[in-house]
C-alpha cells in the first residue's frame, strides 16, 4: 500500500467533513463553497462551515421565523430578513452556549473569527446580487485585546533542549519512553526551535524533503503551497542523529516515507507533538504555556533581534503579509531601541575623569 501524501490526505478529510457539514445546511450553502474553492484551503473552508453552521442553529433556535422549518430548509431570502441586532445577538450568545450537553465559551477573538466568517458569508450572495442587504458587513469586529507575545528566552531554549536529552525531570514511566524516542525528540525540538516551521509542516515532512547538500527542508505553506526552508549546524546533527536511529525502524504499512515516526511506527500526529512539547516545555518553565506555535514565535523573536529584518522574519515564517508579522513582533522594536541608547560612545571613558576635581 503506498502511502498517501499527508498534505493530500488532510485535505481529503477536511472535504469529507465538509461534505456532512453541507448535509446540515440549507441548499444555497453550496453556492457559497463552490465559489471560495479557488483560492482558500480545505481546512479555511471547513472553519467557515462550522461557523456558519453554528449562525444557524442559533436562528433556529432563538428565531420565531426560523424555528418554524428545518435549518435545510432555509431559504436564501432569510439572509436579508436578519437585522444587525441578531447578528449582535448571535455574537453575545457565542460568549457561552451549551451544545451537546457542554458549556462552550468564546472570547472576543472567536467571536471575531465567527464574524469574519459570516461577513465573507454575506459578501458572496451580495456581491453575486442574490441579497440585497450586506447586513454582516454592519457589525464592527470585537476588539481584541493586545496579548504579550508567550516565548523562550534563550538560556530556556538551552535548558529545554538539555531536558529533551538528559530527562532528569521526567517520572520513572516517562523515563522508559524516552530511552526510545530521545533521539527522535530532540530532532523534531531542534527542527522546530530551529527553522519555526508550523507544527503541521513538520509532521507533514516526508524523508525524500530534507536535503543536507542545501541545508534545506521542503515544506507544504498553509495555502498549499511549496517552500524550501534552511536549516544551520545544530539542526543538521540533530536530523542525522535521528536518520540513523530511524533507519533501523520498520514503519507501519502506509507510513514509509514519514520523517518522524510515533511509538506506534505511523506518522505522528499535531497532537502527538503538542503533548510532546507540553510534556518538556512545564518541567522547564512551569509558568509559561509553550505550545510549538510559541517555539515558532521564539525562533521568529530571536530572528528579528539578529537581522532587524522584519521582511526577512515574514518571508521564513511564510507570512503572506508582512502586516501580520509587524503586529506579532513590534514589542521587540521597543528592546531594539533599549539597545541603541548604548550602542555607540561619544567619547573614550577617561579613567580619572571622575577623579578629576569640579573648578
Amino acid at each position: 500500500m503506498k502511502e498517501e501524501n499527508y498534505h493530500d490526505e488532510q485535505n481529503k478529510n477536511n472535504i469529507l467533513k465538509l461534505r456532512k457539514i453541507l448535509d446540515t445546511l440549507p441548499s444555497f450553502c453550496k453556492d457559497f463553497f463552490r465559489g471560495i474553492e479557488p483560492y482558500t484551503s480545505t481546512r479555511t473552508r471547513l472553519a467557515y462551515a462550522y461557523d456558519i453552521r453554528l449562525f444557524f442553529e442559533f436562528l433556529h433556535e432563538k428565531n420565531s421565523y426560523c424555528n418554524k422549518m428545518e435549518i435545510t430548509e432555509f431559504p436564501l431570502s432569510v439572509l436579508d430578513m436578519v437585522h444587525r441586532t441578531d447578528i449582535e445577538e448571535y455574537l453575545d450568545y457565542m460568549s457561552l452556549y451549551q451544545k451537546d450537553g457542554k458549556d462552550i465559551t468564546n472570547e472576543e477573538r472567536g467571536k471575531a473569527r465567527k464574524l469574519s466568517s459570516l461577513r465573507s458569508f454575506y459578501n458572496y450572495y451580495f456581491q453575486n446580487e442574490q441579497i440585497e442587504k450586506n447586513t454582516a458587513a454592519l457589525v464592527p469586529l470585537p476588539k481584541r485585546p493586545e496579548k504579550e507575545i508567550i516565548r523562550l528566552e534563550p538560556n530556556e531554549v538551552a535548558i529545554l533542549l538539555d531536558q529533551v536529552e538528559d530527562g532528569t525531570k521526567l517520572t520513572k514511566k516517562e523515563l522508559e519512553y524516552h530511552k526510545k524516542t530521545k533521539v527522535r525528540d530532540v530532532a523534531l525540538l531542534t527542527l522546530l526551535l530551529g527553522t519555526g516551521i508550523r507544527v503541521s509542516e513538520c509532521v507533514g515532512l516526508d524523508l525524500q524533503d530534507i536535503d543536507f547538500d542545501t541545508g534545506g527542508i521542503k515544506i507544504r505553506r498553509k495555502g498549499g503551497y511549496e517552500a524550501i526552508v534552511y536549516f544551520g549546524e545544530e539542526v543538521e546533527t540533530a536530523l542525522l542523529d535521528y536518520l540513523e536511529q530511524r533507519e533501523h525502524t520498520i514503519p507501519a504499512e502506509g507510513h514509509e516515507n514519514a520523517l518522524f515516526l510515533s511509538l506506534q511506527n505511523r506518522r505522528m500526529a499535531v497532537r502527538s507533538v503538542e503533548n510532546l512539547v507540553k510534556k518538556y516545555t512545564t518541567r522547564v518553565t512551569p509558568l509559561k504555556k509553550i505550545t510549538p506555535h510559541k517555539l515558532r514565535s521564539t525562533y521568529g523573536t530571536e530572528l528579528y533581534k539578529e537581522t532587524g529584518d522584519i521582511y526577512l522574519v515574514a518571508d521564513v515564517l511564510g507570512h503572506k503579509d508582512v502586516n501580520t508579522t509587524r503586529k506579532h513582533y513590534a514589542n521587540i522594536d521597543e528592546y531594539r531601541r533599549h539597545q541603541a541608547a548604548s550602542a555607540l560612545r561619544l567619547r573614550e571613558q577617561n579613567p580619572y575623569h571622575n577623579d578629576k576635581p569640579r573648578q
